[in-house]
């Protein structure tokens, strides 16, 4: 069938542009600018992120080689290298974080139905932090270490569809557990995260907005037992207990009563303290909460492997977030894609076939079909797949 637009001019039209032209308006993203505006700069970025571009001469080189269709990309003309660096570096990162945001809203609903495995209603966050490496005499507005520079992407990651509904992005020196202070909380959903994120008195803000926190106990916190319930000790459970901080300053932090959860892992054997402020589930409930965290370091890996944010097309800070952020953008919006045109394909193999035939003039949802395609590309020895959505 040739419907005579091709694969990407299909996948932009899911992108919201009316939506789009007005943040760019709201933040004067066009102002005196001549050639290559803000939707133009998110057109190009997303087609190295589908093609896996690594370098501005590699984009100007394969938008060279298919000048003729430049038009159904939306660009009137091949931007040179220097053009593509200008933009940036001056168009601001906060529209592409905003375009980000509008898309992950709109992938959200779409996966609201999505099933978590957990057997709960309520909403489950997976809370945690990538580091990516950089330069420090290049990204020296990122320091690390006293020889290394880093960009932290705090993501707070929505089990239903493995979708992120809040990113952060600071420099490496920013501790994991500060991103509590800017995290929206939302009454009754479920916030699962590592014990690098235990600071009683930010995870009692998260108990008095409502919220049920899952956590792991440090080594050595003091506390002493109020009462316990009874438990099966066949399932791994060894106690449950209400416990009480013991400390002066620390008990004025979190006041009321915590739950802790002794649990021997069957498969690895090690034992697992946690540590929350939800009384009602069952103790096995709680670690099966703990577990699924696992799903946001397996999203970071996929990024990692899948998306360009291990190689940068600029050195300032706003290069890097730009690119970051229409990474974060191109990843929404082919979950966007898959799941409009109720697709049975992994993400990644979506990627895998728009990488080889992103200039194909095919209906998309005949083209986004491995079994009538036959042009996935073959797997890398160093990739995995992750996710199967």
């Amino acid at each position: 069938m040739n419907v005579g637009k091709t694969l990407f001019a299909q996948v932009m039209e899911y992108v919201p542009w009316k939506t789009f032209g007005r943040i760019i308006d709201r933040h004067g993203g066009d102002a005196g600018v001549r050639t290559l505006g803000c939707a133009d700069l998110f057109r190009v970025m997303a087609f190295s992120q589908l093609t896996w571009r690594e370098s501005l001469r590699d984009i100007e080189v394969c938008l060279a080689s298919n000048q003729s269709k430049l038009f159904h990309m939306g660009l009137s003309s091949i931007p040179a290298r220097s053009t593509l660096s200008d933009a940036l570096n001056q168009r601001d990162w906060h529209i592409y974080h905003a375009l980000a945001m509008r898309l992950i809203v709109r992938a959200r609903n779409l996966y609201a139905a999505e099933p978590t495995g957990l057997e709960l209603d309520a909403t489950v966050y997976a809370l945690d932090s990538t580091t990516i490496d950089l330069c420090l005499s290049l990204f020296d507005w990122a320091p690390f270490r006293s020889t290394k520079a880093a960009v932290k992407m705090h993501t707070l990651l929505d089990l239903r569809g493995a979708i992120p509904a809040f990113i952060h992005i600071s420099d490496g020196k920013m501790g994991d557990v500060k991103v509590l202070d800017i995290l929206p909380i939302e009454a009754g959903a479920f916030y699962v995260m590592d014990r690098g994120y235990v600071d009683f008195d930010r995870l009692f803000k998260i108990h008095q907005a409502g919220a049920f926190f899952v956590t792991r106990a440090k080594r050595g916190m003091d506390a002493h037992r109020v009462y316990s319930t009874k438990t099966d000790r066949s399932t791994g459970v060894i106690c449950d207990q209400a416990i009480r901080l013991n400390g002066f300053y620390v008990s004025k932090d979190y006041p009321e009563h915590l739950r802790r959860i002794r649990f021997k892992d069957p498969d690895s054997g090690k034992t697992l303290v946690f540590l929350t402020n939800n009384t009602t589930l069952p103790p096995l409930t709680i670690a099966a909460l703990y577990k699924s965290r696992w799903q946001v370091e397996l999203f970071f890996k996929w990024i990692k492997q899948h998306l360009r944010i291990k190689r940068f097309l600029g050195t300032s800070e706003n290069a890097v977030k730009t690119q970051i952020w229409c990474a974060v953008s191109t990843y929404v919006l082919i979950a966007i894609v898959k799941k409009e045109l109720h697709l049975n394909a992994s993400l990644y193999t979506l990627l895998q076939i728009l990488s080889v035939s992103i200039f194909e003039k095919t209906h998309i949802s005949c083209a986004l079909q491995p079994d009538t395609t036959g042009v996935i590309a073959p797997l890398p020895n160093n990739q995995m797949i992750l996710f199967d959505f």
